[in-house]
């Protein structure tokens, strides 16, 4: 795994040439970027999806969650080499799981389905990932994040959530219960991850911390969905979120910081949580 700063136009090394994928015009990438899809009956919102995805990215895996309009129909057309996973399970939980099994880059990348995440974002997240983070997560509330899609009440509870992680597990999160994060594939083994519903996400937040990886947190817009309802319930997932924080409470393990033989790379601005 490694990344490198691309020399100068008419400097292109011939050894190197072709086995990264350029990303800017002065940075490039080796490890291959799997993006992860949840979808159930989002065909009107995946043109607005795939068309800000980068061109650099590895593969596109596509989670079926039985779909009864032309969900996967619309995905093949905007990406011919689009892999498509049936999801037999139920929930967002269960979706990403099934996704990251079907994955075979060296990073993955968690994308929702409904519009509401800029996937001109992903290389902010893969910068962080080549520059030594574990995980790279999304946070609307960081500085230069943002979100159009939050009720008060919402905002309030996140705000109280991710406080109580804060004060459990000793992280320093700004967000937690956002689904735009991306993170080393290595990183499944050290999360076991067992859950079906939307609080998969704070699972993720509270296990990477307690198995010591390091995290990086990412400023990121959330815009409103651009079409359909969302499945959120604030109240029912609140509680299920609530129910995954006091079942996590235990002894933290001692940190374990991974570093990455990595030249050094251009990278957004962003607040570290440790």
């Amino acid at each position: 795994m490694s990344a490198f700063l691309r020399p100068a136009a008419g400097e292109e090394d011939p050894e190197t040439s072709g086995r990264y994928r350029p990303v800017t015009s002065h940075f490039a990438i080796a490890p291959p970027v799997s993006v992860v899809i949840p979808a159930m009956n989002e065909a009107e919102n995946l043109p607005y999806v795939f068309k800000t995805l980068p061109d650099w990215i590895h593969e596109v895996v596509l989670v079926d969650g039985s779909s009864t309009d032309d969900t996967v129909r619309v995905a093949r057309d905007l990406r011919p080499d689009v892999k498509v996973v049936e999801q037999l399970g139920k929930g967002k939980g269960d979706a990403l799981i099934t996704g990251f099994a079907a994955c075979t880059g060296d990073i993955i990348v968690m994308v929702d389905a409904d519009g509401s995440a800029d996937g001109g974002e992903i290389v902010s997240y893969v910068s962080a990932l080549v520059g030594g983070a574990d995980f790279a997560k999304g946070s609307r509330f960081a500085n230069g994040g943002g979100t159009d899609d939050m009720t008060f009440i919402r905002k309030l509870g996140n705000r109280v959530l991710t406080s109580m992680v804060n004060h459990k597990f000793g992280a320093r999160y700004t967000d937690l219960c956002y689904g735009y994060n991306a993170f080393w594939k290595y990183c499944l083994d050290e999360i076991a991850l067992d859950c079906a519903g939307f609080e998969v996400e704070t699972l993720m937040n509270i296990r990477v911390v307690k198995a010591g990886l390091r995290v990086q947190e990412i400023p990121s817009h959330e815009f409103v969905r651009i079409h359909g309802a969302s499945n959120l319930r604030a109240v029912r997932d609140g509680l299920r979120v609530l129910k995954v924080i006091l079942h996590e409470r235990g002894t933290r393990r001692s940190s374990r910081r991974r570093r990455h033989p990595l030249a050094v790379a251009p990278t957004a601005s962003r607040g570290e949580v440790s």
